[in-house]
């Protein structure tokens, strides 16, 4: 089977934490926990799940770049963007059209966008 790994985009301006989550009311912070729990639930029973996480914002990011004489460490991503990838899973799927349909309940249960892509394929030996 193939790996897909499907990505929650934010807007770089959001930046949303745990801390800024605290924020939201909630009855409907319990209400998206409890649906991408699910969620998780419904991957694992369907031996679809591999990993998953979320991810601390840009600002936290230090970009290394060794390739060069002397090693070089910079605050902040390589890119600056509008967009970031806030969290992530890894799953493995039969096909796109299987893929994408776990990424529309990915999006029904956190009410966000789901961008799916496939995993490169192991080099043959």
């Amino acid at each position: 089977m193939t790996q897909y790994f499907l990505t929650l985009p934010h807007d770089s301006a959001e930046e949303p934490t745990m801390e800024s989550m605290q924020e939201m009311d909630p009855a409907e912070l319990e209400a998206v926990f409890a649906a991408v729990d699910a969620f998780n639930t419904a991957l694992h029973e369907a031996g679809a799940f591999v990993t998953a996480g979320g991810l601390m914002p840009p600002s936290s990011a230090v970009t290394v770049d060794a390739a060069g004489d002397a090693p070089t460490r910079t605050p902040g991503p390589f890119v600056e963007a509008d967009a970031y990838v806030g969290g992530f899973w890894i799953i493995e799927a039969a096909d796109e059209e299987a893929a994408l349909g776990w990424a529309e309940q990915a999006s029904a249960a956190l009410q966000s966008r789901i961008e799916v892509r496939a995993l490169q394929e192991a080099p043959e030996a």
